[in-house]
């Protein structure tokens, strides 16, 4: 009997395992043959890698214990082909797969999932990207990812893949308790989890974590503090299981945005280095010294909104899934879940840098003068020349945005039926999914003038005309987004919902697995959204916020809500998604894979404020093709396993359309892009020595697009190569490695000028036990502290030669304890 066929029978078609297998696949984190462990993630049944025709691949329990990702994105950087810029810390990730563009932040063409059903149903929701949601801890047992193939046709808007963290469920008892603090950084955090057997077919798993602390940069305040924690229990009967599940999370971390840098240098050969004072590996803008940001709320009341905030995210899910077996080869799923998810973006941008006089004299006029607002020094005049240690000031617009609700409720229920027929097998799946995102947000920017100062220390700065007279108010320019034209007072109250049938057929014969599945996406926008942007209303008054009978500079730029010029928005959409595959396997080691598939995106809020929504009726006057992007793609490959050694080699080619939209100001790109190129995965095991590695070179371009002086070029943040390898050594005693994840260099922007240099990083662990169920561990990210910076506002050097840039944190050594039980 071949491998799939002893594996599978007991596996579930979809999703997860069984109970049994998931636990004993994965929970545990036991040692699985690189290519022989199950995969359950978007695939109509349970295969094994070697079998399968899809590029897949896993992060164990114990790999992500060693690896120590200061976040789910940094994790997800370890799997190849997956692009995912992680600088900005906890959330606000920008996530792309092979050729596929970083045309917006978050996962755009990815779908994020827990236990097989989507964190939100869209990755990109402006200022709520789903992996803002999403926490790897100790209650993870697995990451599963798929790239391409089958993605399009078993999750909704994710042609480009699926990344799917599957929990433990506690089958097997056992847990831990680790305490981890921070040597050259302050965190302290706290990790534990828990699951054990109540009876024969009754079983149970808790899990999470806590942490505070200043974080990997120096902000001068505690900006991480929360935790989360996931538990849940399942029964099993005769032919099933159900499970019920839940997941509390509520955590505040900041949020980096890109920050000053000075570059030399030229456009393809540029130096970026530190502003003095100011290292944007472990310096921000953030600090304790800047006041909370006054503004009118979304009804147009007077609100302050701290700036120590940042990112903070709640989410209370519950949920059931249960499988049954109803005989004669037919099984019955469904998983359920809803999420109570809201929570708040608060980060500092800065709209401009510059020598602090010109800076000064672009608010005040010429000769204008400078004062301390905040700080040690509030209210004594500064020089600018010195001010800060570097003589800069920057104009920054606080990214102020209310996540009043992203509500989720997602259901997705199949039928697997299971047949033989003459000289091989079939499978056969179908089913319907569907699911409701609330995506409710207040956007209330401000704008501000600020020192470049690390350390904590920046502190607004108040700006006098040359008459002497304040222009700006306790360090506030506007009380709107003044530096950008006053646009972006914004508010979203959208409910999207999402259906989808979906069938696929797997035909087995002898060596030879063919494959096909299709999936209808349709659904409905309903709902109104509010903008002070043009063609919306009049978004500018004076309001007096100091209540002093006078109208200042500063309150005479305030950005109101036209609450009563409210736009509707109410449409429909549709779009096909289908894929064939094919695997062949040449020895028992050695298989060959093809696929072809097309997939489509509703690009949801997204496109609100483009013009393929009417501003009159909410419709779609283009029809829906401005509201859905597209991917096709082919991928073919090998796949090789024997002993310690796997080998997986995917050729791909991949043609994405899309249409899509500049938040501030609006502008509108409507671009078509291609892109080929090759992603290898390999690892190897001797003994107590392991060694894993991926790489995925690309070649992309722009195709077409309404700026024709970009045609031709390829798309920003494209690097040629990609690249991750873990080494490591498992002895009784300890377990020693390092892992690499690096790029060479890419282009700003689609200009196609300024590049962003090659970089790699370089984390190590260690992990010693010197007692059963003891283990003492250091993990340090970025060892060698490199510079790298994942992305950029600028299009080419400017005349000042500081550039607005986005890096990857310094490095971190943290130390833990662990026991075991």
């Amino acid at each position: 009997m071949k491998l799939r066929t002893a594996l599978c029978a007991s596996v579930a078609v979809f999703g997860l395992a069984s109970p049994a297998i998931a636990q004993e696949n994965a929970a545990d984190g036991a040692a699985e043959a690189e290519g022989s462990e199950i995969i359950v993630t978007a695939v109509a049944r349970g295969q094994n890698r070697i079998e399968s025709s899809v590029s897949v691949s896993t992060i164990g329990a114990e790999a992500l214990t060693d690896l120590g990702a200061p976040s789910s994105a940094d994790l997800i950087r370890q799997i190849p082909g997956i692009r995912s810029e992680a600088s900005g810390g906890e959330g606000n990730a920008n996530i792309a797969v092979r050729g596929i563009p970083v045309s917006t932040g978050g996962a755009r063409y990815i779908q994020l999932q827990e236990d097989g059903l989507p964190i939100l149903e869209f990755g990109d929701i402006i200022f709520g990207n789903a992996d803002n949601f999403l926490r790897a801890d100790r209650s993870v047992a697995r990451v599963e990812a798929v790239r391409g193939g089958s993605a399009s046709t078993f999750a909704s808007n994710a042609p480009g893949a699926v990344i799917n963290f599957i929990s433990k469920t506690g089958e097997r008892e056992g847990g831990a308790i680790q305490g981890s603090v921070g040597l050259d950084f302050e965190t302290y955090r706290l990790d534990f989890d828990y699951g054990a057997p109540l009876a024969d077919d009754l079983y149970f798993h808790v899990g999470g974590f806590y942490r505070t602390g200043e974080g990997p940069r120096d902000i001068g305040y505690n900006g991480y503090d929360g935790g989360q924690i996931k538990t849940n229990i399942t029964k099993e009967f005769d032919g099933g299981y159900i499970r019920f599940h839940a997941k509390y999370l509520d955590d505040k971390t900041p949020t980096i945005l890109p920050q000053p840098v000075f570059v030399g240098g030229t456009n393809s050969s540029p130096d970026y280095s530190a502003i003095p004072g100011f290292d944007p590996r472990s310096d921000s803008l953030y600090s304790p010294f800047l006041t909370p940001a006054v503004t009118l709320d979304g009804d147009n009341n007077v609100a302050s909104f701290d700036f120590r905030d940042g990112l903070s995210v709640e989410s209370l899910a519950f949920g059931i899934e249960s499988e049954i077996d109803v005989g004669d080869g037919w099984t019955l799923t469904n998983r359920f879940r809803f999420a109570d998810n809201s929570g708040s973006f608060q980060s500092p941008f800065p709209a401009s840098a510059g020598d602090a006089q010109s800076i000064a004299d672009g608010i005040g006029g010429a000769g204008s003068t400078i004062e301390f607002a905040t700080g040690p020094n509030a209210g004594s005049a500064a020089n600018a020349a010195s001010i800060g240690g570097n003589g800069l000031l920057t104009n920054v617009v606080v990214f102020n945005v209310r996540l009043n609700s992203l509500d989720n409720i997602t259901n997705d229920f199949r039928v697997n039926k299971e047949f033989d027929f003459g000289g091989g097998s079939a499978n056969f799946t179908t089913g319907f999914y569907l699911s409701r995102q609330a995506i409710d947000t207040d956007w209330v920017w401000t704008s501000h003038v600020q020192t470049v100062q690390g350390d904590g220390q920046a502190v607004l700065v108040d700006i006098r005309d040359a008459n002497g007279d304040l222009v700006t108010q306790n360090g506030t320019v506007g009380f709107g987004a003044s530096f950008f034209g006053n646009c972006c007072r914004r508010n979203y109250d959208v409910d999207y919902s999402t259906y989808a049938p979906f069938a696929s057929l797997s035909l087995e014969l002898d060596r030879l697995t063919l494959d096909a599945s299709i999936r209808y996406d349709y659904g409905d926008a309903s709902g109104t959204i509010t903008g002070s942007d043009s063609g919306f209303g009049v978004g500018v008054t004076s309001f007096d916020f100091d209540n002093d009978g006078v109208i200042s500079p500063a309150e005479a730029q305030t950005s109101i809500l036209p609450l009563g010029n409210a736009r509707p928005v109410n449409y429909d959409f549709g779009y096909f998604s289908f894929s064939l595959g094919a695997n062949y396997l040449l020895t028992d080691d050695l298989g060959i894979f093809a696929r072809y598939s097309q997939g489509g995106r509703h690009t949801a809020d997204r496109s609100l404020f483009s013009p393929a929504v009417s501003t009159v009726d909410g419709s779609l006057p283009g029809g829906d093709s401005g509201v859905v992007a597209s991917v096709d793609q082919l991928e073919a490959g090998l796949k090789y396993q024997s002993g310690g050694i796997s080998l997986f080699a995917t050729g791909f080619f991949a043609k994405t359309a899309e249409t899509n939209v500049d938040i501030a100001p609006v502008v509108l790109f409507d671009t078509e892009f291609e892109a080929f190129g090759i992603e290898l995965e390999g690892a190897y095991r001797s003994g107590p020595f392991t060694l894993s590695a991926g790489a995925t070179w690309t070649d992309a371009e722009i195709v077409d697009a309404l700026d024709a002086s970009v045609i031709g070029n390829t798309p920003r943040r494209q690097a040629d190569l990609v690249y991750q390898a873990t080494a490591q050594y498992d002895a009784d005693m300890f377990t020693l490695g390092a892992n690499v994840v690096g790029t060479t260099d890419s282009f700003t922007q689609d200009s196609n000028q300024l590049e962003l240099p090659a970089f790699a990083q370089v984390n190590a662990f260690l992990a010693v036990r010197p007692i059963d169920r003891v283990e003492i561990g250091l993990n340090a990210q970025n060892l060698f502290n490199v510079s790298g910076f994942t992305e950029a506002e600028e299009g080419s050097i400017p005349g000042n030669g500081i550039v607005r840039a986005r890096s990857i944190a310094g490095r971190t050594v943290l130390a833990s304890v662990r026991f075991d039980f």
